[in-house]
């Protein structure tokens, strides 16, 4: 009696188990199956790309007080790191090396725009002791910032291989240290020039006629101009603009997560790139007239003053207003002869 029990328990057991089987079989048959009837044995299994928009990021635990410290990965990180890798370095190995292969062939092909009456022995002052400071401050700054910058982005692909890893790992260290603090006296300087410029830099119709005019620098005209011409309130709202675009992106980069998510942070670090490689390649610009591209230009930063002359070919306009006040300084007294030049 016991073992027909038992042989009726089993019976009823696979009964239940084909049951089980039938009202599966079908529905997970009719998954598997392409539309013209042939079976996919891949239908049910997990793309890549659908596996990305399932889990669009790799999200560890930390004891971090910010868990937003705790993602790993999110595809927008791959995006940035492509801008980074590539993108940027080709923007700005575009800019600056065809900046300095234009500045090269005009040098070439004008050379250096000289004082055509000579030097007449006369000085006027054109910036005061507190500009010429705010300006090489800020100038100063800005050099070590577009070093220390590049480096970032040129770094490991020219210089590593030229000192090593050790001196390599020192130098960034200490530009990073230099590109952060920097950072303060370089973003006091902006807003600086721009108090105390604004007033000579807004546009004029004069404007017009200078850049129609090549500026005195194209060709042999010498276009009428206030205390700053055309082209040089161009490098005025550079200034201005270029840096304080790159101060605020900076700052949301040093300061990660105040006021800003990841995606913000990585906007930030596009935009500080962008710009800064523009902003380097359009001061290249700013110190070949500064230099060797302009005589008597870099004594109005140095010492502060500049010859009669220069400013008559360059800033009549200024060099009037200027005369109508006395600001003429080293006239020879009269019936004194001047050594010829």
């Amino acid at each position: 009696m016991t073992a027909f029990l038992a042989r009726i328990r089993a019976a009823v057991g696979v009964l239940a188990l084909l049951a089980i089987v039938v009202s599966v079989t079908p529905s997970s048959a009719q998954q598997q199956k392409n539309p013209d009837g042939s079976v996919n044995p891949t239908a049910s299994s997990v793309q890549e790309e659908q596996l990305f928009k399932e889990m669009n990021r790799i999200t560890g635990r930390c004891t971090l007080p910010d868990q937003k410290a705790c993602t790993l990965e999110q595809p927008a990180g791959r995006d940035w790191r492509y801008f980074h890798q590539v993108t940027l370095p080709w923007i700005a190995a575009i800019a600056i090396i065809a900046m300095l292969a234009i500045l090269t062939l005009f040098y070439l092909f004008r050379g250096m725009v000289k004082i055509e009456q000579g030097r007449s022995g006369r000085t006027i002052v054109r910036f005061n002791a507190l500009e010429r400071f705010v300006h090489w401050m800020t100038a100063v700054c800005f050099i070590i910032l577009a070093l220390s910058g590049l480096n970032i982005t040129f770094g490991k692909s020219l210089l590593l291989p030229l000192i090593g890893p050790e001196a390599f790992t020192d130098w960034s260290q200490w530009a990073k240290y230099a590109h952060n603090y920097l950072s303060f006296p370089f973003t006091i300087g902006v807003v600086l020039i721009f108090l105390m410029w604004i007033a000579g830099n807004l546009p004029s119709r004069g404007d017009i006629a200078w850049l129609k005019d090549g500026g005195g620098i194209v060709g042999d005209a010498h276009p009428p101009a206030q205390r700053f011409n055309a082209g040089q309130k161009m490098i005025y709202w550079i200034v201005v603009i270029g840096g304080t675009a790159v101060a605020v992106t900076g700052y949301l980069l040093m300061f990660p997560f105040w006021g800003t998510s990841i995606v913000g942070m990585q906007t930030a670090q596009v935009i500080h790139g962008i710009v800064g490689a523009l902003f380097v390649a359009a001061m290249l610009g700013h110190i070949y007239i500064g230099t060797i591209g302009m005589e008597g230009a870099f004594e109005a930063m140095g010492s502060g003053t500049v010859d009669e002359n220069w400013a008559k070919q360059h800033h009549s306009l200024w060099l009037e207003e200027e005369k109508a006040k006395g600001n003429i300084a080293g006239a020879p007294p009269p019936g004194r002869m001047q050594p010829a030049e």
